[in-house]
């Protein structure tokens, strides 16, 4: 009998190389081989920089807690660079102790600014043109003692940049240092290069620069240089000798510069090489750099500098092309049979000279020729010329595309026959841990969860954008809000989110306003544009509540919560002190159903009134903060925002609701607001949902929302007796549906619901994006709803899960859901089979769950062949009106009852 601590993290990370958090936080997972396990007490050792957990740094001793994730650390203040391990050992309720755990390490960057030395430094102007379009070459020549015990490079951009040492590329990272409000917050990056230097003789250090986020053209814009019109590196290497003594290089004037082989370089659109161009071994000591120009400092700022906060960008997983297309305009297109963000690697054996150019595309016409124009004035282009060395290979560097499609030009005719095993495409996004599992009998619904994972795959590019492929790629806030559970199911995005609300609150107004993208590239100028002339609107402004509340539910991450809470605040201060009823939101700018199909003609904006849509929203951050006071222990704040939330809720009835309980506007989206932000009760609720199943029924079960309402309706139908109707909406295989798309053949979520209408035609080039992750959001109600798999919002991080599978009315004979979770893995899900249901689920050691099963009685539940309330592992169970309820410790479990009751409890939906 065992009781094992494993999948210890420091920082939500296993392994962390660079960090400026002065009291990191801990978390681990406990593997029993006994139902009902659950942690008594814990003990965590830190050894210091000699590794020594003999005499450790810190050892908390045994705690008695039931704590297994974020767990803070409580010892003697640690110091900028220097590597800690910790490891951590537990107790159960079983009177278990268990081994030590593996340990794991974390090593600390720079704790203040003043440990900057280094100087940002760019090509000397005299020589090289700042608005030159190449990528600059930097680097420098420097001599290494015998002794090395470590180096480490600390490095950053304005621009993006990759790192060489000695002729060779450090790290696997991609377009560091990332997309961050860099006027407020800009990350730097930690490299290990001790193995790289070469000890007792002179060694190259050098980086590659282009323009990224921070100099090259952002929005549907033809600006560029929104933070800087110069591209900087700024770069220090510690080098630690065996006798103690340490060595310090930094940019600075000393540098070279030149110009390299990539002669253009932006994120729309794409990149030029000239492979003739190369200067070989530009980053070793034994390169010749005497027709380099110099280097000159900038006065760029150290003091919002910030080390890496979560996992880079990284080819994630590769593609190979699955046919060859000649279309009918006679183009040579490869099929990557995915819609994909990332870049293109080929390997080429062609004669010098040889320019070979690759276009990008989504899908292909109606005709079957290659499609750019929903790109906009984005080129997704890369154009290449050959330096006839046999095998070349090459993949651009500081660029992404948005593709399935690749139109060749330009290739030898007679090497035609390997053009296909010539490419590949390498998947490009942060690199996020999957998390999340679901599927079921319908191949079509397995199909959409791939989807919806491809969408975020190739939307969580840094920033969670809207689209990869046109000119916009921009964090809309909106759509992160709306996805961010669904987000959080798939895949770790805990640190990803963290990173991006520190820049969301940086780039929130004074006012409290929150601007439509994060970070703020829209709005970005110089000076800075006024706040009053920074619009923010509603349901997206609203994700400086809803993102951090929902990291708080998944992740039980209160230190964020606690950080973000005076953005939180200032959002819901921000929209009280709207117009002359500090009830209503009933003036300013606002989305409003965005892309609802009940808008009218010419229109993006659906029918649903823009004050009812930003009065709901209202109500739900207000409500949001109050409980997030409540987890912060703030009594005054939660009487405040309860009362604040009653005022808007009786404010949104005298508006919105008649006395006798009808919803003043007819759309499904007002109707779906009211009920899930619980804005209405009693008879009036039960009128609302009747006339919401209404309003889909008698439109064939096709559903009208767009953005704001299309996330929430199918919980506002199951959640109030409708969730027959909830399934076949998922189920609807015409248009308009989630399913429609996949009848097309699409790989990704398309952000209209007609991208590609029932004829073959699209929708207007200006706006048709087929990779907009936002209507992926019918995830979360498929992996909570359908498989069953939810927590207890009253234990956030699934400390206690709630299970509860709604049957599917026989459109689906089985499902499940399965979740990596904090604690460790769950699974909930069901088979209907011939004379049985079967409910299978997994609960994690150190959590409990609550099992719901509608219309039947405990006396039909097995377990193992007994009566389940006799089972090991079941510590209550009772029978309630609709059914049964089991309360249930750690372990495996499989009930099971006869089949026959499966068509009751389809109808049991309160």
């Amino acid at each position: 009998m065992s009781l094992i601590v494993e999948s210890l993290t420091c920082e939500y990370r296993t392994h962390v190389l660079g960090t400026d958090v002065k009291v990191p936080r801990f978390g681990w997972k406990l593997r029993s081989d006994r139902r009902g396990t659950l942690q008594t007490a814990y003990r965590l050792q830190v050894a210091g920089a000699d590794g020594d957990f003999a005499a450790p740094l810190w050892d908390s001793g045994r705690i008695a807690s039931d704590a297994s994730i974020q767990v803070a650390y409580a010892g003697p203040e640690l110091r900028s660079r220097t590597r800690y391990r910790a490891r951590a050992m537990a107790w159960d309720g079983f009177g278990r102790e268990s081994a030590w755990s593996e340990p794991v390490w974390w090593e600390t960057a720079f704790f203040s600014p003043a440990d900057w030395q280094a100087k940002w430094i760019t090509p000397s102007e005299a020589a090289i043109d700042p608005k030159a379009e190449p990528a600059f070459l930097l680097a420098k020549r420097f001599a290494v003692k015998a002794g090395i015990v470590s180096a480490r490079v600390y490095a950053t951009a304005a621009g993006v940049y990759e790192l060489y040492v000695n002729g060779e590329k450090v790290g696997d990272e991609l377009l560091a240092p990332g997309w961050t409000s860099y006027r407020k917050r800009q990350q730097y990056q930690t490299y290990d290069v001790t193995d790289r230097l070469a000890a007792g003789g002179l060694n190259g250090i050098g980086a590659m620069l282009a323009n990224g986020w921070y100099k090259g053209r952002l929005g549907w814009a033809t600006t560029s240089s929104l933070y800087g019109d110069r591209r900087a590196l700024l770069l220090q290497l510690h080098i630690v000798y065996a006798d103690g003594t340490e060595e310090i290089v930094c940019s600075d004037e000393s540098w070279k510069a030149a110009e390299g082989a990539i002669r253009l370089a932006e994120l729309y659109d794409g990149e030029t090489y000239d492979a003739n161009l190369e200067q070989p071994g530009w980053s070793t000591a034994a390169f010749d750099d005497s027709a380099w120009s110099g280097a000159e400092s900038l006065a760029l700022p150290v003091k919002h500098l910030v080390a890496q906060e979560h996992h880079p960008l990284r080819v994630i997983e590769t593609i190979k092309p699955r046919q060859l297309i000649r279309t009918p305009r006679g183009e040579v297109v490869l099929d990557m049979g995915q819609n994909m963000v990332g870049r293109v690697r080929m390997t080429l054996d062609v004669p010098a000279g040889t320019t070979i150019t690759l276009k990008h595309a989504e899908v292909l016409d109606k005709d079957g020729n290659f499609y750019i124009g929903n790109l906009r004035s984005a080129k997704q282009l890369i154009v290449y010329t050959a330096a006839g060395v046999p095998g070349e290979t090459y993949a651009p560097t500081f660029t992404f595309m948005g593709f399935r499609y690749l139109c060749v030009e330009g290739w030898p005719e007679a090497l035609e026959a390997g053009l296909v095993d010539a490419f590949k495409g390498e998947v490009i996004h942060t690199d996020m841990a999957p998390t999340g599992e679901f599927d079921c009998s319908s191949d079509m619904v397995n199909q959409l969860q791939r989807n919806i994972q491809w969408g975020q795959r190739g939307n969580f590019v840094d920033v969670p954008t809207d689209c990869p492929q046109r000119d916009e790629r921009l964090g809309w806030t909106g759509d992160a809000q709306v996805f961010v559970r669904t987000a959080a199911f798939n895949y770790d995005v805990a640190a990803f989110f963290a990173k991006w609300l520190r820049d969301l609150k940086a780039d929130q107004n004074p006012n409290g306003g929150v601007p439509f993208v994060i970070p703020n590239a829209l709005n970005e100028t110089d000076p800075p544009t006024p706040q009053e002339k920074i619009p923010s609107s509603a349901a997206w402004g609203d994700a400086a509540v809803i993102v951090p509340w929902t990291m708080y539910l998944c992740y039980g991450d209160v230190r964020l919560l606690s950080e973000q809470y005076e953005s939180m605040r200032a959002w819901v201060s921000y929209i009280r002190s709207q117009g002359d009823n500090e009830y209503l939101w009933n003036t300013g700018f606002h989305f409003g159903d965005w892309l609802g199909l009940d808008a009218k003609e010419n229109s993006y904006v659906g029918a649903t009134p823009r004050d009812l849509i930003a009065t709901a929203f209202y109500a739900y951050s207000a409500r949001l903060v109050r409980e997030t006071a409540v987890v912060l222990g703030k009594a005054a704040d939660v009487r405040a925002y309860g009362e604040l939330y009653d005022r808007i809720k009786a404010a949104f009835n005298r508006e919105f609701v008649t006395p006798n309980g009808r919803l003043a506007a007819p759309t499904q989206t007002a109707h779906v607001l009211a009920l899930v932000f619980d804005l209405v009760e009693g008879d009036a609720k039960q009128r609302i949902a009747r006339e919401l199943n209404d309003l889909v029924a008698q439109n064939e079960h096709h559903l009208t929302t767009g953005f704001v309402g299309t996330p929430y309706l199918c919980f506002a139908l199951s959640d109030n007796g409708y969730h027959a109707t909830a399934v076949k909406l998922l189920m609807q295989e015409t248009y308009p549906s989630w399913l429609y798309s996949v009848s097309k053949g699409a790989t990704t979520i398309w952000e209209h619901w007609d991208g590609i209408k029932p004829d073959g035609s699209f929708w207007s080039d200006d706006m048709n994006s087929y990779n907009h992750y936002a209507y992926g959001a019918i995830g979360e109600w498929m992996y909570r709803y359908v498989a069953g798999l939810d927590m207890d919002d009253a234990e956030a991080a699934y400390k206690k899960l709630r299970i509860r599978p709604r049957f599917a009315d026989g459109a689906l004979t089985h499902a499940r859901a399965a979740l990596e979770s904090p604690y460790g893995r769950i699974e909930a899900g069901w088979a209907q089979e011939a004379e049985e249901t079967i409910v299978r689920i997994a609960v994690p050691a150190n959590a409990t769950a609550e099992l719901i099963l509608d219309g039947i009685t405990l006396a039909e539940l097995k377990e193992d062949g007994l009566a389940a309330e006799l089972a090991d592992g079941v510590t209550a169970a009772e029978e309630t009106d609709g059914g049964a309820r089991l309360t249930l410790g750690s372990g495996s479990y499989a009930f099971r009852y006869p089949a026959k009751q499966a068509a009751e409890q389809e109808t049991v939906t309160a």
